[in-house]
């Protein structure tokens, strides 16, 4: 089997270091750079374990103006960025691209748009995509060419594939967007349905098929479900279908990345040059076991 191309969401892998580790892990000027490390970690396990024909490290937009248009409380929840993160957040792409990883982002849409389109592209051209990512949104990039490539605190990363998401929701990944419209995703603001749980989304979308198809049948024939299910849905349709529109990923214009392999050295001199001496050396032992 091929090596796969692994896609990293870089906003997550910095969030979740920048919350995961102590801000006492500083460069020579006393500045953080717990959520560097952290992402960089991160991915270097990821490769160890999955090791890829390349990598993408992709960026985005916090959140897409057209998804906040359509329901204006899409991650109003979220706290601004911390001053700490955000410095690392702007020194993440030349760090990441000194590896030899490709960095790309988009301006307008999201880091989970843009890794949707890189595992689009790779699985078109029969490829095999690994998305490194914390994102439920992402499941529906999950085929049968394409996983999600989870992160496990007690040991190596696993594979959710279509048979996992089906074992978690219920449903398939091309029901993931249907899925989140109805039961709701808190991490993006979205509340879904009132009402409307897990288990009675998956239902209703085995029954029906789509979220479309739910919402028609419940406007046809309104006594098939119990009445609570029917205000929920009825009363909300709208709503429910900018959710599905908010929740589902946009295909960009990508190039599928050449086969690169991982510049330990680049990296290495990069992170010194940044202050991260420990990463630095961590990185030049990789090389020289590696060269």
């Amino acid at each position: 089997m091929s090596p796969p191309l692994l896609i990293a969401d870089v906003p997550w892998l910095l969030y979740r270091a920048f919350f995961a580790l102590p801000k006492s892990i500083v460069d020579g000027e006393g500045q953080p750079v717990n959520a560097l490390l952290g992402t960089v970690n991160a991915l270097l396990s990821a490769i160890e374990a999955r090791p890829p024909r390349a990598v993408v490290a992709c960026l985005g937009a916090e959140q897409a103006a057209y998804r906040v248009e359509l329901y204006p409380g899409y991650h109003a929840h979220r706290d601004p960025m911390p001053p700490e993160l955000a410095r690392q957040w702007k020194l993440a792409p030349g760090l990441l691209g000194s590896l030899g990883w490709t960095v790309s982002g988009s301006e307008d849409l999201e880091a989970d748009d843009v890794m949707f389109s890189f595992a689009g592209v790779e699985t078109a051209a029969d490829g095999r995509a690994l998305l490194l990512t914390g994102d439920r949104d992402l499941f529906q990039a999950v085929g049968e060419r394409a996983a999600i490539l989870e992160l496990r605190k007690d040991g190596k990363p696993v594979e959710v594939g279509p048979e996992q998401v089906r074992e978690r929701y219920g449903i398939g990944p091309e029901l993931v967007a249907d899925f989140i419209a109805l039961r709701g995703d808190p991490s993006d603001g979205l509340p879904g349905a009132p009402g409307i749980g897990a288990k009675t989304a998956a239902e209703l979308l085995r029954r029906h098929g789509s979220l479309e198809g739910t919402l028609q049948a419940v406007r046809s024939s309104p006594t098939a479900e119990r009445p609570r299910i029917v205000a929920a849905l009825s009363e909300h349709a709208e709503q429910l279908e900018a959710f599905k529109r908010i929740a589902t990923l946009v295909e960009l214009d990508v190039q599928r990345p050449p086969d690169r392999s991982t510049d330990f050295a680049g990296g290495a001199r990069a992170a010194r040059e940044l202050g991260m001496n420990r990463l630095g050396e961590r990185l030049e032992g990789i090389a020289s076991a590696s060269g």
